[in-house]
């Protein structure tokens, strides 16, 4: 049955109650045309698991609230809506236990209303799961110290270790948006040191403090836009098409997969396979073609063709003793 009616049974017999009616099993399963039993379980449902309130009067003969301003939710999840809820809260589980914990107690809070109904958490945890590596997770606190900046509008000022110059420096950033990309969490928005939009990896941010300081994200500012607008995380100055040839046996693994979202895909007779997509930097394209070894060819341009040519050579004399 669907969890939509039952919940509207439950509502119902509220209403009754606060209407000061005294509802009982017999008028609840007259009303739905269901058995004695069944609304009896239903009544026990909402005392036990939603912690309703619910005291019989045996003089009238029904039941009421001992606490008067008790309230079901008005809420309502079909079984995929749930199902895809429970994936998603699996999905921030594997990614960073700490994030999860508020995602886990919603779901919990959500699944007790109608879970005899659909499928549990445990089911699905049974039935799926993910697996990233190389990600770092993120502190609890500076997650949610971000988040909080992100959505009021207020400066965050931090300690970042930059992976790029091994120092560490005093950041006051005006939090655009939070992100996750490849499995790690990033924070986007304008670095007052650096005059400019800024990514920050969240695993390297520490001391995050909240400023009494509002900002308004420019209108300008989009981050569909802006993350889509080259291949990748890292965004230079100027973009440039890339062209990348993959082997007939790499072919068949490349071939269907997104690099970017204005990709042209180009098969040739011989089983090979050419992407061309826009690039602002060669920093994560160029790891992504090494990752690759020999079934991978950079067509052009020729600056980053010779950055991979001098990365091989560098590879064979590590290899050559």
């Amino acid at each position: 049955m669907s969890s939509k009616i039952i919940y509207e049974r439950f509502l119902w017999f509220e209403d009754q109650v606060k209407k000061g009616k005294y509802p009982n099993t017999t008028s609840l399963a007259a009303r739905f045309e269901m058995s004695v039993k069944t609304a009896q379980r239903d009544i026990e449902f909402m005392r036990e698991r939603l912690e309703c309130p619910l005291l019989y009067d045996m003089t009238r003969k029904g039941y009421y609230y001992e606490d008067e301003t008790f309230s079901l939710p008005v809420m309502h999840l079909s079984s995929s809506e749930l199902s895809s809820l429970i994936m998603a809260r699996k999905l921030l589980r594997d990614m960073s236990g700490s994030i999860a914990e508020d995602v886990e107690s919603a779901v919990q809070k959500i699944t007790s209303v109608i879970a005899r109904h659909s499928e549990s958490p445990e089911s699905i945890d049974r039935a799926i799961s993910f697996h990233i590596i190389r990600y770092s997770p993120v502190k609890e606190e500076v997650f949610k110290a971000a988040l909080e900046a992100c959505i009021k509008k207020r400066s965050l000022t931090f300690t970042y270790a930059s992976p790029a110059h091994s120092e560490k420096t005093q950041r006051t950033v005006d939090p655009y948006h939070i992100f996750n990309y490849m499995g790690n969490w990033h924070l986007m928005g304008y670095c007052h040191l650096r005059k400019s939009i800024r990514d920050f990896h969240m695993g390297r941010i520490t001391g995050q403090k909240i400023e009494d300081e509002s900002f308004t994200v420019p209108k300008s500012f989009n981050f569909t836009t802006y993350f889509d607008a080259s291949f990748g995380l890292y965004k230079g100055t100027s973009r440039q098409e890339v062209t990348v040839r993959f082997l007939p046996s790499h072919a068949l693994w490349i071939k269907g997969q997104i690099w970017h979202k204005d990709q042209v895909e180009r098969t040739h007779e011989d089983g090979s396979l050419e992407l061309t997509f826009p690039v602002s930097d060669f920093t994560e394209i160029s790891r992504e073609i090494l990752r690759l070894g020999s079934g991978a060819e950079v067509i052009k341009p020729k600056a980053l063709r010779e950055l991979i040519k001098a990365e091989a050579k560098q590879i064979c004399k590590t290899y050559a003793s």
